[in-house]
């Protein structure tokens, strides 16, 4: 039975207490073998707490035993980025400049609504030095490793995460994405993840990276997504920049179906060269969004790469995040950390004010071009997960991994929703991702239309081989 626990979604878990079938205790006791036996592999976890878990969960089997759980998500197993604040254990970011003597008494918003519904929190997960990039290795943990094929990556910066939920070790994960990175971990590892509306999860600390960065949820399946939302979603004055709260429950009307949704789809921006397998796995995929309804046109949404737009605004947080460094700490970071850093350096105001200007204009264009849209279809990535332990498929040791992210960072400039749902397997069994991008502040748009492609799939119930360990 451990083994059917492990595989099931949150969503299943919570009928099973509700019902007396099994309790928290049994599952969290699965899942934290399913680490001892499957991390030793991935390396997704920087910490695994088993013994606050299993008080956690007790706790929640008592509230079940009585018939009154405290919320929403009360006996999951979930697992927190090691980017976001976590009361009882050291936050370190993936970096050696992080003193972990110190005091962690507060949880993040996100943490501390998911607390007050009762989670069960296993453990805290992977992530690049301050998720400076694309994929998941640090000089904290070391790599991280994809459950589909050991020897690739899992994608980052929540690439702890990814790998964790696809490896069956949790059900529900915090990712943060400031360029692509709950996305990019998600298409690479074949899991859900969503980037909410900028400000739809209240943050804090507001991250240095400027408000190009969201915190949201990652999970093997959408109803489980639109759970976790469901209650990250609900307001925290620490965090200024958070939209007003709406009072609402996301898995209410996912269900509804596409059928008329006006949906763009550009397999590339005009502008993206796409590996064949990828864009053949994207093009069925948006095959399916015709059957089930939906107006599909082809069309780019007329914007130019803006890849020096988002580089400005990034280098330039993390030079004003690291830069002030004493020199024996510097010696500390990751070298391609540092390389940004030097960067950045050289970076005037009048560069910086002129990104964001441009920021602006791509942000009025996208809102101009949603106009007429529910929805816009793209890859993921153009790329499956390449080799694990390098930047990037040509090793560029100089932060250039937004070269193989161009589908991603665009729409953390505009803020927009978005999400990646699996879309197949490449020959080598290598997993492919859709991105669903969806009109400022929609986000229950985007998690109907990635509920209702799921539903026709069938590889969501495909587990990893973990080849090569």
């Amino acid at each position: 039975m451990s083994e059917d626990f492990i595989w099931m979604s949150a969503t299943q878990v919570l009928e099973g207490y509700s019902s007396g079938a099994f309790s928290p205790v049994e599952v969290t006791q699965a899942t934290l073998e399913r680490i001892e036996d499957k991390d030793q592999l991935t390396n997704a976890f920087i910490v695994v707490d088993g013994d606050s878990a299993l008080a956690e969960a007790r706790a929640s089997e008592a509230r079940w035993q009585k018939g009154a759980p405290c919320g929403k998500a009360d006996g999951v197993p979930t697992l927190v980025k090691d980017i976001i604040l976590t009361k009882g254990w050291p936050t370190l970011r993936g970096s050696k400049t992080v003193d972990p003597d110190q005091a962690w008494d507060e949880d993040a918003p996100a943490v501390a609504r998911m607390r007050e519904h009762g989670a069960v929190h296993i453990g805290k997960t992977t992530t690049p030095e301050f998720g400076w990039k694309g994929v998941t290795d640090c000089p904290v943990s070391g790599i991280t490793r994809n459950p589909w094929d050991l020897s690739k990556t899992p994608g980052g910066s929540s690439g702890g995460s990814s790998a964790a939920l696809a490896a069956g070790m949790g059900q529900l994960a915090f990712g943060t994405d400031g360029g692509g990175s709950i996305r990019i971990p998600a298409g690479f590892t074949g899991v859900y993840g969503i980037k909410p509306s900028f400000g739809r999860v209240p943050a804090y600390p507001l991250s240095p990276f400027g408000t190009v960065a969201h915190v949201g949820p990652m999970t093997r399946t959408v109803e489980d997504a639109a759970l976790m939302l469901s209650v990250t979603a609900e307001p925290d004055a620490r965090d200024w920049t958070s939209l007003p709260h709406e009072a609402r429950d996301y898995r209410d009307g996912l269900k509804d179906g596409i059928k008329g949704l006006k949906v763009a789809y550009s397999p590339a921006l005009g502008y993206v060269d796409v590996d064949p397998e990828i864009a053949k796995l994207v093009a069925d995929a948006v095959k399916v969004f015709e059957d089930l309804g939906a107006i599909v046109e082809q069309i780019d949404p007329g914007f130019e790469d803006p890849m020096p737009i988002f580089r400005t605004i990034w280098w330039a947080g993390a030079t004003y995040l690291l830069g002030e460094l004493p020199d024996d700490k510097k010696a500390l970071l990751d070298p391609g950390l540092a390389s940004v850093v030097e960067e950045g350096a050289k970076l005037s105001l009048r560069d910086f004010m002129t990104a964001n200007q441009q920021r602006g204009a791509l942000g009025a264009h996208m809102r101009g071009f949603m106009e007429n849209y529910d929805l816009l279809l793209t890859p993921t990535l153009p790329i499956p997960a390449f080799e694990a332990g390098v930047l990037s498929p040509t090793d560029d040791k100089h932060g250039k991994w937004t070269n193989w992210t161009p589908f991603s960072f665009p729409f953390n400039l505009t803020q927009q929703p978005a999400a990646s749902c699996p879309c197949g397997f490449t020959r080598a069994g290598l997993p492919a991702g859709l991105q669903i991008v969806g009109r400022m502040f929609d986000d229950a748009t985007v998690l109907r239309a990635s509920w209702a492609y799921e539903q026709t799939q069938s590889w969501f119930a495909e587990k990893p081989s973990f080849k090569g360990g």
